[in-house]
């Protein structure tokens, strides 16, 4: 019996049922789907699986299907299915990077063989990029994104995977998450660290001068274009371009744009040269861009040329475990940036800290950080008449501190959390309950033993 999965791509109905039943016969996990177009919404870099899809489709045939899966991963393997009328078709998708094709009326065994031997492939260069990207790695990722939770763990090794692979991507997350963080991170990490990173806010430039700024215009192009200007992309030839708020981006420069990404060149605003340019390009939203591009507001075809891969930032509220390293971290910056020390905080103040949901995510508790520093939090009490040097504040601190540690040790593993504390597990609860730390916020795969 075979093991891989399947990405399944058949408009035909009773078809499509029996190339799955097939398949998953011979321990296959099959996905599949009637259009090319929702299968390609479900692929991503470095997906672990093979695509077998039909040539004739509606919405989207089988070539333009192949074309866009080329763009997303020029290794991803994809068998065509083919009819007799459509095997010179199926010849040119092995020209253009298909792995091979079926003919219909389609042989099982043929079929089968195919799929193994594709997935075999897939696995081979999956290892090889793996490999790859451990030597590649030079700095600690963990000196650039502060935090060790499950889900910032997950994120880093994304970043890591992401970082010299060769697309585009979109970075998805909510507001003041820190999408320009990891923007500039995945370029540190990358090859490209030594060209420029060019960071552009879409929302923040007048739509009569963004084309000027993004693409450079030749003098007397238009009034006030006294010189010649390099534009923000050409400027970043080489590096990567960091494009947020994207979807405020008029349609005229999305349209330039999309040439650009296209044809790697782009003519300055007032001329018919061109200009080569080599682009990582990263992009953010506000909203969401595929519900934006699906309601027309942004164009959709660009949004397939930008969202080759995606990553998406966890809300501070989903890794509350980091909140007690970042704030050390911003109130040292705070300390230097204002020239004052911060006050000692204490078990109540952590209380506080860990009870907030944190709307504004990484960027309120950077604020949160000088406000402590200032004596102005509304969110803890910093006051004067506060005795933080006494002993029962200190042992709190301490307390706090070791719960903290211990829970993340155990990844909120209550019983193996007290074994090693040596307490009664309904002694840490209570522990916990006074500190206001909750076991959800330590959890790793959890899969509901005894806690």
């Amino acid at each position: 019996m075979s093991e891989g999965n399947v990405i399944l791509v058949e408009d035909d109905n009773e078809l499509r049922e029996s190339l799955k039943e097939i398949l998953e016969l011979q321990g296959f996990s099959v996905t599949s789907f009637a259009t090319a177009d929702t299968a390609l919404a479900s692929l991503q870099y470095n997906s672990d699986t093979v695509v077998v899809s039909d040539i004739r489709m509606p919405v989207m045939d089988g070539i333009t299907f192949l074309k866009h899966l080329q763009q997303l991963d020029s290794a991803l393997p994809v068998i065509m299915i083919s009819g007799h009328a459509d095997i010179e078709t199926a010849l040119e998708s092995i020209k253009l990077g298909a792995f091979d094709f079926v003919e219909k009326p389609l042989r099982p065994e043929r079929l089968i063989g195919l799929v193994e031997k594709a997935t075999q492939h897939r696995a081979l260069t999956l290892e090889n990029r793996r490999l790859r990207q451990q030597k590649l790695r030079d700095i600690s990722i963990d000196e650039l994104l502060i935090g060790q939770s499950a889900p910032m763990q997950k994120l880093k090794q994304r970043v890591i995977t992401l970082a010299n692979a060769e697309v585009n991507i979109v970075i998805n997350g909510e507001t003041g998450t820190g999408k320009e963080k990891i923007a500039r991170t995945l370029h540190s990490q990358s090859n490209r660290k030594d060209h420029p990173f060019v960071a552009i806010n879409c929302g923040a430039m007048p739509e009569n001068l963004i084309e000027s700024e993004l693409f450079g215009h030749e003098a007397g192009s238009f009034t006030g274009a006294n010189k010649k200007r390099i534009g923000k992309i050409e400027h970043a030839s080489g590096g990567t371009l960091f494009l947020d708020e994207i979807e405020s981006m008029p349609l005229t420069a999305q349209i330039r744009l999309l040439r650009v990404i296209q044809e790697g060149e782009l003519e300055r605003v007032g001329s018919n040269e061109t200009v080569k340019v080599d682009l990582k390009v990263l992009s953010a939203a506000k909203g969401d861009l595929l519900s934006l591009s699906q309601e027309g507001t942004f164009r959709q075809d660009l949004y397939y040329r930008l969202n080759v891969a995606s990553l998406d930032i966890p809300p501070l509220r989903e890794r509350k475990s980091d909140i007690p390293q970042l704030l050390g971290h911003f109130l040292f910056q705070a300390e230097q940036r204002l020239g004052q020390k911060a006050p000692t905080l204490t078990s109540v103040h952590f209380q506080q800290l860990m009870a907030h949901d944190w709307p504004g995510n990484v960027r309120e508790l950077m604020n949160e950080a000088d406000r402590i520093v200032l004596g102005i939090s509304d969110l803890i009490f910093t006051g004067s008449n506060e005795n933080c040097h006494t002993l029962a504040h200190q042992m709190a601190q301490y307390e706090f501190s070791l719960l903290h540690h211990t829970l993340k040790q155990f990844n909120g593993h209550i019983a193996q959390a007290a074994e090693y504390l040596d307490v009664p597990r309904k002694n840490l609860y209570l522990r916990m309950k006074k500190y206001g730390l909750k076991k959800e916020n330590y959890l790793v795969d959890f899969e509901g033993d005894d806690q």
